[in-house]
């Protein structure tokens, strides 16, 4: 990659880390990536509902959280006809390229930020060479402004090259809350793509490293439980009272019991609760957050399921109702061999790369598998694959940074691959 080239993708992974926007509320960043695809001259930019089957979003915040995030993004500027598109949480945008006959070739990257609060060391980059968060409690600490980047300079490398074909990529929203990959995959724009690939940055792999697509990604179901009894004074008349904080530690003790399957991995996790008034008040109403993953869908599946068994049993136990509901979900889904084969030969040829590793164990969760899954199904190869790079800190960390020799490498991969889908085809 031309050197001028390189400092416009990292000018661009630094803009976007300035403004970090959490899932459903990404205006700014998706009308900074319409802006960037209109100076590069794409063919078609949908952006917002076009985007997206907006029947099939999930964990879409409330009016009351998206309306600060919109009116942010127009205090900052921000053009109206996006926030127009995007408005009431409907974010991320689809690029497509034509040049020619060809195969349909995906890309898909993730837009949104995490809440955290970001370091102010004077010994974190960011903060030192003056790119850190603006966004005060919110920042990218996942590598998602360094995926946007290189989506960006690989449309830019795909359009001056003789790749023959469609180039498709999807700027997906929430994928920290697991909730915009569904909608995504639904929106119609995936039916014709034949490969796809969707990339990730260090994940304790150094610079230099590319993994050419992971597999055993785990399948997992995000929950809330609202358990509703009824209150009376604990000294008093305990008795009276339809306790929901006996029901809910009953349900969090009973889920952890839940028999491991011996098909594969399963997990579960009580992440947060919330309730009650007082410590002499029988609490009436408690909410707890919990999430299940399994090695396969069905094993995600086996354990929602005995998870919200456990919920019904323990709120009939303390005489207490209780309302489960699924926020958001993903099923697993396995990079293709023969995809992963391409970008291992594609890579190998790549300077800066030094090892490249086939495959890898995922071990944890990420929604691209809706995409994924579409375009397997319907007969295409995916990919979904690791580019190395150092990070003195591990990812969802207030001091995580990357190595931003990395971007110029995830690119040249990228356009490389896409290239080659190309002249595979009879």
């Amino acid at each position: 990659m031309a050197s001028d080239v390189h400092t416009r993708v990292v000018d661009l992974r630094r803009a976007f880390h300035r403004h970090p926007e959490p899932g459903w509320r990404e205006f700014k960043t998706t009308a900074r990536v319409v802006s960037e695809l209109e100076s590069l001259g794409v063919d078609e930019i949908v952006v917002g509902r076009d985007a997206l089957a907006t029947e099939e979003r999930m964990a879409v915040p409330s009016e009351d959280e998206l309306e600060p995030w919109l009116e942010r993004a127009r205090d900052a500027g921000v053009r109206e006809d996006v926030l127009e598109k995007t408005a009431g949480g409907y974010t991320g945008a689809i690029a497509v390229l034509e040049q020619g006959e060809g195969p349909t070739v995906g890309l898909r990257v993730d837009l949104d930020a995490i809440s955290m609060t970001e370091s102010a060391a004077d010994d974190h980059r960011p903060t030192a060479e003056e790119f850190r968060s603006e966004h005060e409690g919110y920042m990218h600490a996942c590598g998602h402004d360094a995926h946007i980047a290189i989506a960006l300079g690989t449309i830019q490398a795909v359009k001056a090259s003789d790749f023959s074909g469609t180039f498709k990529v999807f700027f997906q929203p929430a994928e920290e809350i697991s909730g915009g990959g569904k909608a995504m995959a639904e929106s119609g724009y995936l039916d014709d793509v034949e490969y796809l690939f969707a990339p990730h940055i260090g994940l304790d792999h150094p610079t230099g490293e590319i993994v050419a697509g992971i597999e055993k990604p785990l399948a997992m179901a995000h929950l809330t439980a609202t358990f509703e009894g009824a209150s009376a004074h604990a000294g008093k008349a305990p008795n009276e009272g339809g306790n929901t904080m006996q029901a809910a530690a009953t349900a969090i003790q009973n889920a952890y019991a839940i028999p491991r399957h011996s098909e594969g991995m399963t997990r579960v996790n009580i992440g947060y609760i919330e309730g009650g008034t007082a410590s002499n008040v029988i609490a009436e109403e408690l909410t707890i957050e919990a999430e299940v993953r399994g090695e396969t869908t069905g094993l995600m599946e086996y354990m929602r399921t005995e998870l919200e068994r456990v919920l019904y049993a323990a709120a009939e136990m303390h005489d207490c109702d209780v309302t489960p509901r699924v926020i958001s979900e993903s099923p697993r889904a396995d990079s293709d061999p023969a995809l992963r084969d391409l970008v291992s030969a594609v890579a190998r040829q790549t300077q800066g790369v030094d090892q490249v590793i086939g495959t890898t164990e995922f071990g944890v969760s990420e929604d691209v598998t809706y995409l994924m899954e579409r375009v397997q199904n319907d007969g295409g190869l995916a990919s979904y694959l690791l580019v190395g790079s150092d990070h003195p800190t591990n990812h969802h960390t207030p001091t995580f940074d990357i190595d931003e020799t990395s971007l110029e490498i995830g690119v040249t991969v990228l356009a490389e691959a896409i290239r080659e889908c190309a002249r595979q085809q009879p």
